[in-house]
């Protein structure tokens, strides 16, 4: 098991919304790993913090819902890996079928729904024709080269790779120019592009999927650039979005990079006396190894009324 699989499954092994098999596996591994220990110690604090002087709990209605969005979401994930381990580890998967005859019926199920969704694209949704540019959702998108607005214009231009490079333009409000920057923002190799991308995306915060994007870009993205970029489009929502003031907060607690945390203690005053935020003030006050972060955290804190 890879750290990244890990550590990109702490959260969820945290609020105990993994499988057991995928739990158990986790546990095993942070029992080996040092660094992974330390990460899952830190997002278990961070919880902690986060679960103190809550205002309100969600109900039950809105926990099945987000429990469902979060599946979906993480099938649609899985499915890319899905395929790559099937192209590049054949005699694996062809181990696993031998000793799994309900995987072999689900692959069989599989090849004969591809054979009849494939006719259906060929007679009902003909392919497009020859010598046009196929829409991003149409094509196998294997990257962003490159995004340039012109200036003084709202047009934006996109390269972008398949097997050739193709290239598209329109706003930001065409729904390809979208997708395409949402692409950048979680998957291209180019740092700079991703910068280019959450920049423009921070436009359009009020799209849930560009809000989405720019959670992740704060949370995973390993450039500060774009993680400060992500910040600048999220600042507006901290006090009214609760899931954007948790990352917000979680930045200012775990981000490596000074001027991250600086951003975030700075997005969090207006909504300093919340409970989370509160508390962690109190232990960025405490304990804090950066005497600026500690400074400043003593001074919000001291312009808050007492609690009773």
């Amino acid at each position: 098991m890879k750290c990244e699989w890990v550590r990109e499954n702490i959260t969820l092994h945290v609020y105990g919304e993994l499988a057991d098999d995928a739990r158990h596996e986790l546990e095993q591994h942070v029992a080996r790993c040092a660094d992974c220990a330390a990460e899952l110690k830190a997002e278990q604090e961070f919880h902690a913090l986060l679960s103190q002087e809550r205002e309100a709990e969600p109900t039950p209605n809105l926990l099945a819902a987000s429990r469902m969005k979060l599946q979906e979401a993480l099938e649609t994930a899985e499915q890319g890996r899905f395929w790559h381990r099937l192209a590049f580890d054949p005699a694996n998967w062809l181990r696993q079928v031998r000793f799994s005859p309900a995987l072999a019926s689900a692959i069989l199920i599989l090849g004969f729904a591809g054979g009849v969704g494939t006719s259906y694209r060929v007679f009902v949704h003909p392919p497009p024709p020859t010598g046009t540019t196929p829409t991003p959702a149409e094509a196998s998108i294997t990257g962003i080269q490159s995004i340039t607005q012109q200036p003084g214009t709202n047009q934006i231009d996109i390269k972008y790779n398949t097997v050739s490079t193709l290239e598209t333009q329109g706003s930001m409000n065409d729904q390809r120019i979208q997708q395409l920057l949402l692409f950048a923002a979680r998957n291209n190799y180019n740092s700079g592009v991703r910068m280019d991308s959450v920049d423009l995306l921070t436009q359009k915060p009020d799209v849930s999927q560009v809000r989405e994007a720019l959670v992740y870009a704060l949370r995973y993205d390993t450039n500060p650039g774009v993680r400060l970029k992500a910040l600048d489009g999220l600042g507006g929502f901290v006090k009214d979005d609760v899931r954007v003031r948790d990352v917000v907060l979680e930045a200012l607690v775990n981000d490596s990079n000074p001027g991250v945390r600086t951003e975030a203690l700075r997005l969090i005053e207006p909504v300093k006396a919340d409970g989370s935020v509160r508390g962690v003030l109190m232990t960025l006050a405490a304990k804090d190894q950066s005497q600026y972060i500690k400074s400043q955290a003593r001074t919000m804190l001291a312009q808050l009324p007492e609690i009773d």
